[in-house]
């Protein structure tokens, strides 16, 4: 049986099978597994204008770790939950997954099946649902993108919108280098709207809250608030992130090391401070004195996302390169295709291999899902359909799936500019 063969013939997950509210036998579980580390981290919960507010509601959540869920666990206690989850956190704990509230999604995919189970948990179990919109952990200890069409789901499901911003999380464990750093963590949980106001708020004054709410920078907040790392190896992993030089602008040249980034395009090197700014360390070969571009690491991520917005506007930006395809179909785990050619460009993704071809046009994903040294395979790209998820491991030629995900955003919203088309109001679940 050829892999394709195999991947026809795997049932594909339930995704219609009611959510389960957590079961009273797994909540102490869900507590044990969630105290200890966020104990240890010293959580601050900073709560306000949540007098009142009892289940059923809305809760969004900032994503930056997988201390998230525990966190949050805390800070619903007492009350159950049921979260939005992504498919591959299900593999070989399905059964656990689902009585302890989970509710399968596959990322950036137009799924009205999870909007009636979220649904069902509001409005006929009663319960909280927990929702991470920005759908993928912060690359760069910032907001992610997130979509016009959160304002109406919230219209909706008319009950209360409530905030979890969670602080720390990104520079304890952050997305390019997962070793924790031992940071104390805090959050902010509070009322974004009540039900009243989301019958009464208009989408845009809904969205304009939101994203008021969702607003963090961990690099700023080290800073102010002294927030030391003193862990050798801080920088090691940055280059993930941070693809293209600062000095010489040549891309996928970077590399790094214990404290320090460096292109070896230019010679040039930076050191991260122990309260996460960059400064240069090292002049670049046409350099005669040190001069520190960005010292302030989101700042460079976004010169990054401008290039790539300049290649989308003059309709330049192109991708190409084969990759080696597994596919997860359900959660007894991931099927692997071969290889296969991906090309991205101003049309959008498509993936082609003998007999699989998958197109997904611009104006389909705001964003798209990355992943960095996944499971000891490479750096990755996840496309989804509401059957399959394709994972997607570049090869051969240099690259970064930093700039493909930039990329993604950037022709979403170019699209969304020169099109009166909005998007779908169920995208982002």
């Amino acid at each position: 049986m050829t892999p394709l063969e195999k991947l026809a013939k795997a049932k594909r997950f339930d995704m219609k099978r009611k959510p389960i509210p957590q079961r009273h036998y797994l909540r102490p579980l869900t507590w044990l597994l969630s105290y200890p580390e966020v104990w240890l981290r010293r959580l601050k919960i900073r709560q306000r204008g949540m007098e009142g507010i009892r289940p059923p509601f809305l809760l969004l959540c900032t994503h930056m770790a997988f201390i998230d869920f525990k966190v949050t666990t805390a800070a619903l206690f007492p009350h159950r939950a049921n979260y939005v989850v992504a498919i591959d956190g299900f593999i070989g704990r399905e059964w656990l997954l689902r009585n302890a509230g989970g509710i399968c999604k596959r990322k950036f995919t137009n799924d009205l099946q999870v909007v009636r189970q979220i649904k069902e948990v509001l409005h006929v179990n009663g319960d909280v649902l927990a929702l991470y919109p920005e759908a993928r952990y912060s690359l760069c200890g910032t907001t992610a993108v997130l979509p016009d069409s959160l304002g109406k789901i919230c219209k909706l499901l008319g009950v209360p919108v409530v905030m979890l911003n969670m602080h720390g999380h990104y520079l304890n464990s952050p997305v390019w280098n997962l070793k924790k750093r031992g940071v104390p963590i805090a959050c902010d949980y509070f009322l974004i709207a009540d039900a009243q106001e989301t019958e009464s708020l208009s989408v845009d004054e809904l969205n304009e809250r939101i994203r008021s709410a969702f607003e963090y920078d961990e690099y700023r907040r080290q800073k102010e608030n002294g927030i030391a790392i003193t862990f050798k190896k801080r920088a090691e992993g940055l280059h993930k992130i941070l693809y293209q030089c600062a000095h010489c602008h040549t891309e996928y040249e970077m590399h790094s090391f214990g404290s320090r980034i460096a292109c070896k395009a230019c010679r040039k090197e930076w050191e991260m401070g122990i309260y996460g700014e960059l400064g240069a360390s090292k002049p670049a070969e046409d350099e005669t004195a040190l001069v520190t571009e960005f010292s302030h690491i989101p700042d460079w991520y976004e010169w990054e996302r401008s290039n790539v917005r300049r290649e989308v506007e003059e309709g330049t930006y192109s991708l190409d390169v084969p990759v080696m395809i597994e596919a997860l179909p359900n959660a007894r785990g991931y099927i692997p295709i071969g290889i296969g050619r991906l090309v991205h460009d101003m049309k959008g993704f498509t993936l082609e291999t003998e007999g699989l071809f998958l197109h997904k046009d611009v104006s389909s994903m705001y964003s798209c899902h990355i992943e960095y040294e996944y499971k000891g395979k490479g750096d990755c790209i996840d496309l989804s359909t509401l059957d399959d998820t394709y994972y997607l491991y570049p090869k051969e030629k240099p690259f970064a799936v930093t700039k493909v995900a930039l990329a993604t955003e950037e022709l979403f919203f170019h699209a969304k500019k020169t099109s009166s088309a909005e998007p779908d109001p169920i995208r982002p679940l």
